[in-house]
């Protein structure tokens, strides 16, 4: 039992992942000593059915100066982050002098098009190299984690924000307290807080358990939403499903009272009732088919390395640090992970301490199945990787279930 960081209702356990790394902590040989774990477990809480983890990762430790991810890694990344743009610009920011802030903006990809467009604006992001990468593209930003304190200060240099935005980040912060107060101080009487995360009834349906690690605290459902913006003065308005990422929805918030909630807040609300997305009996079953997944994919990797067949995985992404340590695969079944970002290569996997190699080595020779760690991409990927396929290799993924393609 623990208790929740949204309402302080009781938050009850239903799996437990075990000694987890940090997802994004691609160590040396130098570092295996001293690596950072923690244990991995995800409770639902009875009062406002917020999923979230049952133990918190010190900020500092996953969000700094070397955090390796990238928001324009994907071509499908940087042209949804483009539309958001456009759609942003061409809806709420059109009034005289619109302000705009993101939070966790990353190296940019949204923020460019907006700057671009002259838009006043302002990323806020805590991870030093990506808001240098942010910067050099022309996007103004600050380096800082955003709460109540930064909020007041951007407000008092920058007056109110029309939209705050937030992709991917939400999830990852668990004083959410904060966060709201600072919404609220920050944002415009009529303006809108609309952040996208990954979807919990997503994650259910396709058991994509690897989506559960140390950066997402919180997994979001319409329910749980509602419920979080109730506490702090605001109402859901508005939802909406995207495809990235494996499934995620982008909700719109404004103050309680100021714009109707759309029709597909209300379809949303009722399906999620349907499909019983907080009851226990719904996430005890979803545990026992990630407990399958387990056995089936070291069941096939083993079965493959006795035949002496060789595997690499591909795309050393976060998710894939819960896949290799909830099922112990390391070195001997998977011998090198392939990723084309830079800061990835020539480290290793954490806690499973795979090999990370650039792209080139997919090719020199090719393997004869790839691990695809980075499922979210799998038809640009594949796509990309037409000559594996001709050249005999296979694809082996565990989402929704393990299958070899």
């Amino acid at each position: 039992m623990g208790e929740c960081r949204v309402c302080a209702g009781t938050v009850t356990e239903f799996f437990d992942f075990g000694r987890q790394p940090l997802s994004d902590a691609f160590v040396r040989p130098a570092d295996f000593a001293s690596e950072f774990f923690f244990r991995l477990a995800v409770g639902v809480c009875a009062s406002c059915s917020m999923v979230q983890l049952m133990d918190e990762v010190p900020r500092e430790h996953m969000f700094h100066e070397d955090y390796p991810y990238l928001s324009s890694g994907s071509a499908v990344m940087r042209a949804h982050f483009e539309r958001t743009a456009e759609r942003f610009l061409a809806t709420e920011l059109t009034g005289p002098d619109p302000f705009v802030v993101e939070l966790g903006c990353n190296d940019g990809a949204m923020l460019k098009a907006v700057a671009e467009a002259g838009v006043r604006h302002l990323g806020i992001e805590p991870s030093g190299g990506v808001a240098d990468l942010a910067a050099a593209k022309g996007v103004r930003v600050r380096k800082a984690f955003f709460e109540e304190s930064t909020a007041l200060e951007v407000r008092e240099s920058d007056g109110p924000a029309k939209v705050i935005f937030a992709a991917n980040t939400l999830c990852h912060i668990p004083y959410i307290g904060s966060v709201f107060r600072g919404v609220d101080t920050l944002l415009a009487p009529d303006g809108v807080f609309v952040f996208e995360d990954p979807y919990f009834a997503e994650i259910v349906r396709r058991t994509s358990f690897d989506q559960i690690y140390d950066e997402h605290f919180f997994f979001f459902t319409a329910r749980s939403v509602r419920a979080m913006a109730a506490a702090y003065g605001f109402e859901l308005v508005d939802v909406e499903p995207l495809a990235v990422h494996g499934g995620e929805v982008r909700y719109t918030l404004a103050r309680a009272g100021a714009r109707r909630p759309t029709d597909a807040v209300r379809d949303l609300l009722a399906e999620e009732e349907g499909a019983g997305l907080a009851d226990l009996s719904t996430l005890r079953a979803f545990a026992t088919r990630v407990e399958g997944i387990r056995d089936g994919l070291t069941s096939l990797l083993r079965d493959l390395h006795e035949q002496g067949k060789t595997v690499a995985g591909y795309g050393a992404t976060a998710k894939s640090a819960t896949v290799t340590n909830y099922c112990g695969i390391g070195p001997d079944l998977v011998p090198y992970v392939c990723d084309s970002t830079p800061a990835k290569q020539g480290r290793f996997m954490p806690g499973s301490h795979i090999p990370v190699r650039e792209p080139a080595a997919f090719a020199d020779p090719y393997p004869d199945y790839a691990l695809l760690f980075a499922w979210n991409h799998a038809a640009e990927i594949m796509a990309k990787e037409t000559a594996f396929k001709d050249a005999g290799g296979r694809w082996i993924l565990y989402v929704p279930e393990v299958h070899v393609i």
